[in-house]
């Protein structure tokens, strides 16, 4: 692998765990914000504009939870040393297309090819409780060139 290649990978990564930092703290802000008290006399008005709040702010968070551990597993990935290559065809994913969607999995080729058989991230689990388990398994540790075996 080329010193350039694993100097982008390196700066990936660390473009990762900001965003995971970024995530976590959005997690936590919006759980405190839910427990938050409310008024007791509200008219069908606003109990209807705080159930329509309520479900989007539920989407996001859906959004937010799979985008997070789409970035753990690139992390954990990154050191497995098997970061950057296809999981489909095994190809090297251009460093261009890493630097778009950090946390892919596919290169472009393979991504339409899902994408037109309608497959997504059905592996990815969907509910918080997975997501604080799996973040007290992960190690993220900091990665530096000597460290990635990306020959594999």
């Amino acid at each position: 692998m080329s010193v350039v290649r694993k100097d982008a990978i390196i700066r990936l990564h660390q473009q990762l765990l900001n965003r995971r930092d970024e995530l976590k703290k959005l997690v936590s802000d919006s759980s405190e914000g839910s427990s938050a008290s409310r008024s007791t006399v509200e008219d069908s008005g606003d109990a209807a504009l705080r159930e329509t709040r309520q479900g989007l702010e539920s989407h996001l968070a859906e959004i937010e939870y799979k985008e997070l551990m789409q970035i753990r597993r690139a992390i954990s990935l990154i050191q497995e040393g098997r970061y950057g290559h296809c999981e489909n065809c095994n190809k090297n994913i251009p460093i261009a297309r890493l630097k778009a969607v950090p946390y892919t999995m596919f290169c472009v080729d393979c991504a339409q090819q899902r994408e037109s058989m309608g497959l997504t991230n059905h592996d990815l689990a969907s509910d918080w409780e997975n997501a604080y388990e799996y973040e007290g398994r992960l190690n993220d540790q900091e990665v530096r060139i000597h460290d990635l075996d990306l020959e594999k």
